[in-house]
């Protein structure tokens, strides 16, 4: 199946290297309108990279910030029968009108530039206009993982809300630790441990509130109390401190006192 990237974020890059890779799938080209970034995502894919003319394709993954998808899909000429997908979260795929054979192919997993994605280990949400629509993203995505699912838009938005608390509100959660540390000069690399053993207990029982620990969960108020005093100076951090503290006493329903 010939393939073409639309995009070059940090999304298309690690799509455009698992496509290119992936048994039974030719990715053709990577279409993107920055130049540098276009060029270099087609470089680690070993594919061209055009902003002029998009390439003769059974599917076209428009992979691009969600608030571009419609201007993108709206701005390109696409084949009649060729499929065209997103890969956002929260977009609908009327997104995507007045195009025929619109479909979503979205992967559920945290993108970096420079670090490539094992999409093997991962899910692939999916919707599709037509029939035509839905088999080809389902043939192109099980080329890259066996977790293949369907998800309407409202179902990709709550499978998309709660990647953002298990991910990106957990990161900005380290990037506090790392503050806390580097002001009394210690190193990240301090908590790492902590960090790991935290995921592995996550992943392995598929219960985060049985595996809570910490001073909230014990109730242990007095810690508590010491903690929010040593964070005085700094308001903001202060509160997100209380809120998890109270979110996680209430959910444990050890004492109202948190």
């Amino acid at each position: 199946m010939k393939v073409v990237i639309v995009g070059s974020g940090n999304v298309a890059e690690s799509l455009a290297q698992a496509v290119a890779e992936a048994k039974d799938l030719e990715l053709v080209q990577v279409f993107a309108r920055n130049e540098e970034r276009g060029r270099k995502v087609a470089e680690l894919a070993h594919t061209e990279w055009s902003n002029t003319e998009l390439a003769e394709a059974e599917l076209y993954l428009i992979s691009v910030s969600d608030n571009a998808v419609q201007e993108v899909a709206q701005s390109l000429r696409f084949p009649e029968n060729g499929v065209v997908a997103h890969t956002a979260g929260c977009c609908t795929l009327d997104t995507l009108a007045p195009h025929t054979h619109r479909a979503v192919f979205y992967p559920l997993q945290t993108f970096t530039a420079g670090r490539k994605v094992d999409f093997s280990k991962g899910y692939i949400f999916l919707e599709g206009a037509t029939e035509h629509a839905l088999k080809t993203v389902e043939e192109a995505a099980h080329r890259l993982t066996e977790n293949v699912l369907p998800a309407d838009s409202a179902r990709r938005a709550v499978i998309h809300l709660s990647g953002v608390f298990a991910c990106n509100f957990v990161n900005a959660m380290y990037a506090n630790a790392a503050e806390i540390l580097a002001k009394e000069g210690l190193p990240f690399d301090i908590v790492a441990p902590v960090i790991e053993e935290t995921a592995k207990k996550a992943v392995e029982i598929l219960n985060p509130a049985l595996t809570q620990t910490g001073p909230a969960r014990r109730g242990d108020t007095q810690t508590l109390k010491r903690h929010h005093e040593m964070l005085v100076n700094e308001e903001r951090r202060q509160e997100i401190y209380d809120k998890i503290s109270e979110d996680i006493c209430e959910r444990t329903k050890i004492s109202k006192s948190c």
